[in-house]
């Protein structure tokens, strides 16, 4: 007990401990939730990569009460956030059910164009290599007008904090240069400069380097380190506008809408 409770305490710096038992404890919600719950009500979605507990009743920005239906997609049968998986009526949020698929975020061919309302994304764009390839995909599939919100980690609360942020200018060129979901261009700079001391669950050097090189398998590398400007960038190079932002302690909040 005293050694998981040492370990959480020195993972995070003290201000982002207190500020996540403080949003716990009190029911702290994102500043003006209900304008951006209104982007989604009574509307129908998807969400990459979720279900996430930030959107749920009790989550800082409480998303999944507002809406009509919802369904998820995850890159595999297997991850290391949902355990096993299946495709087809099992995507399980809150206490509703929608469609499951099996499917790369780059790529949602078995999805038609314009289908949804709106497109859900919290902390997963981090894990795609090619994430204007993914924008673009997920603005196919929503309706004009439809909204996609991204929630990404602040990298000041976390392991990626002595990483540079990414600029769009190499957003843009791994766009051009088709960059697959394989992609390790980032490697060295992850194995210098990530913070194993806020990352317990990577273990040592030697077990953190062998996740990273099985990338591709479980998706668990920060390919791209992000903030409000490169964010808003990404929406603009892929002719959509911002309409709603916030940075909190532990992460970027962004909404755009579809032209």
């Amino acid at each position: 007990m005293f050694y998981t409770l040492k370990i959480f305490l020195t993972s995070f710096p003290p201000n982002i401990i207190f500020w996540k038992i403080t949003c716990k404890l009190l029911g702290i919600k994102i500043p003006q939730k209900e304008k951006w719950q209104d982007l989604f009500k009574n509307k129908s979605g998807i969400e990459i990569g979720g279900p996430s507990a930030f959107f749920n009743s009790k989550g800082y920005l409480p998303i999944y009460p507002a809406i009509n239906s919802l369904d998820g997609v995850n890159f595999s049968t297997t991850t290391v956030w949902e355990g096993q998986l299946n495709e087809g009526d099992y995507y399980r949020y809150q206490d509703k059910t929608g469609f499951q698929y099996i499917a790369e975020g780059t790529n949602l061919s078995k999805i038609t164009d314009e289908k949804y309302d709106f497109v859900l994304s919290c902390n997963n764009l981090e894990h795609i290599a090619n994430p204007i390839k993914a924008i673009m995909e997920w603005k196919r599939i929503i309706k004009r007008g439809g909204i996609i919100l991204l929630v990404l980690p602040n990298k000041l609360a976390n392991f990626d904090h002595n990483r540079p942020y990414t600029a769009i200018e190499h957003l843009v060129a791994d766009f051009n240069q088709k960059v697959n979901e394989d992609d390790l261009t980032h490697l060295e700079e992850i194995l210098q400069l990530h913070d194993l001391k806020r990352d317990p669950q990577a273990g040592g050097a030697t077990k953190f380097k062998e996740r990273c090189m099985e990338n591709y398998q479980n998706r668990c590398m920060h390919h791209h380190v992000y903030n409000q400007d490169t964010l808003q960038k990404l929406f603009e190079y892929c002719e959509m506008d911002t309409y709603l932002q916030y940075t909190s302690k532990t992460d970027h909040y962004i909404a755009a809408t579809k032209r």
